[in-house]
C-alpha cells in the first residue's frame, strides 16, 4: 500500500491586526491594512499562475492562497459597504 503524505500546515498566518494598534492612527492602519489585503491578492495570484503553468505546486496551497485572498477582500468590502451606510445616516442626522 502506497504511503500518502500528511498534508503540511507551514503556510503563513494572517498577522495579528491587535499588535501595532496603539501606535498607528486609523488613516495607517487603513492604508496598512488594504496593503495586506492587495498583497494575499498577489499571493494569490501567483499561486494560481504557478499552478497554472505546470509548476510543483500543491493544490491545496492554491485554494487556501485562493481563499484567503476571497476573505480578506470580502472583509474589506463589508467594512466600506458599513461606512458608508454611516456615513448616509449621518448626513441624514444633518438639517
Amino acid at each position: 500500500m502506497p504511503f500518502i503524505e500528511p498534508i503540511r500546515f507551514d503556510i503563513k498566518p494572517i498577522e495579528d491586526f491587535r499588535k501595532e494598534k496603539e501606535k498607528l492612527s486609523f488613516s495607517e492602519f487603513l492604508k496598512d491594512s488594504l496593503e495586506k489585503v492587495n498583497q494575499l491578492q498577489i499571493e494569490a495570484n501567483n499561486a494560481i499562475t504557478a499552478f497554472s503553468t505546470g509548476e510543483d505546486v500543491d493544490i491545496h496551497r492554491v485554494m487556501i492562497a485562493i481563499e484567503r485572498a476571497n476573505l480578506s477582500l470580502s472583509i474589506v468590502t463589508e467594512i466600506r459597504n458599513r461606512l458608508l451606510d454611516a456615513y448616509h445616516e449621518i448626513m441624514r442626522m444633518v438639517p
